[in-house]
């Protein structure tokens, strides 16, 4: 470079400056990750969109070499965390958990100060559970069939609670409401979904789709009857239950799933590098297994095929609140 630069009369202080121009891109490039990451769950500690945040963290840790941190900022449904994620710099040290509520359900139903598909950068899909319909011992229905029987029968005694309006518990028992031809069951919306199982397991409200995890507990000690799970097969954790396809409502579909996306404009090289480093992951025995606490199923996608799957979601959840009037403005 020297001896080129004496012949075409160059000086030694241009020739420097050069070297640093066409070098410096190359390496800041390669030094990615050359300090601590940090994952923004856009919830309080616990539950799934947690779980997902430290399990991926501590294994790109050990891929990448550099401490991969938590950080939750809850509020507002995630639009907190969702928000600080968006207005992050798309330098590949700001990732999140994006999930059905921050790029399904919410886009959906609100507005926010925020484009939930162009401020993102789709990286990797990491694993969705079913959501379940189950309904009280004080009904009398063993079976999908006889509980449609009997709220088309009994529409007075008929009331619903979710994890909060807007929500995908909300959202799947309107879908179910609609395809099934279901009088106006009354919905009762609580502060998340512990509250929504106290009245259930009390009787008080007849009927409620949450996420498979949340219900197992109460599935297994026998207090609430699961009579369908949602998604395009019986899930291993309950063999005997069918899903809502299989029981006459073809093309229902309603997944609690969770994602790592990051601001928008994110370098093609680092999206790569994180969604291949993900998706070994998830092939692992050991992942499956921590993952399956929450009983979530690994669903590993190319960035291109989770930024199709969450556009479809929001396209979905959206067409379905528009039918329902559903919108919330706070």
């Amino acid at each position: 470079m020297m001896t080129l630069a004496r012949r075409l009369g160059i000086t030694h202080g241009i020739a420097i400056a050069l070297l640093v121009a066409f070098a410096g891109p190359a390496l800041a490039q390669g030094a990615w990750p050359s300090k601590s990451i940090r994952i923004i769950a856009p919830v309080q500690p616990g539950g799934g969109v947690d779980l997902v945040a430290r399990t991926i963290a501590e294994r790109l840790t050990t891929s990448l070499g550099q401490s991969v941190v938590v950080e939750n900022q809850s509020g507002g449904g995630g639009i907190v965390g969702s928000l600080a994620t968006a207005r992050a710099a798309p330098d590949g040290y700001t990732l999140m958990v994006g999930y059905v509520g921050t790029h399904g359900t919410n886009p959906a139903v609100r507005k926010l100060p925020y484009d939930a598909v162009k401020d993102f950068t789709p990286i990797a899909m990491v694993g969705g559970t079913p959501n379940v319909l189950i309904v009280p011992a004080t009904v009398p229905a063993s079976s999908l069939r006889e509980f449609v029987a009997w709220a088309k029968a009994n529409p007075k005694e008929l009331a619903y609670g979710s994890a909060g309006p807007g929500t995908l518990t909300h959202l799947a028992m309107e879908q179910f409401k609609i395809e099934a031809g279901l009088p106006d069951m009354t919905h009762i919306a609580y502060r998340g979904i512990g509250p929504a199982f106290t009245d259930i397991l009390g009787g008080r409200t007849q009927a409620m789709l949450p996420g498979l995890a949340a219900a197992l507990p109460h599935i297994k000690a026998g207090k609430v009857r699961a009579l369908a799970v949602t998604g395009t097969r019986r899930h291993a954790l309950l063999p005997d239950v069918p899903t809502l396809e299989e029981s006459g409502f073809p093309g229902f579909d309603g997944v609690q799933w969770y994602g790592i996306v990051g601001p928008a404009n994110l370098p093609a090289t680092i999206v790569e590098r994180l969604n291949a480093d993900i998706n070994n992951a998830l092939a692992t025995p050991e992942l499956r297994q921590r993952l399956s606490g929450e009983a979530l199923d690994p669903m590993p996608m190319s960035p291109t095929e989770f930024g199709r799957y969450m556009e479809t979601d929001i396209a979905k959840w959206a067409k379905l609140a528009k039918a329902r009037d559903i919108h919330l403005t706070d």
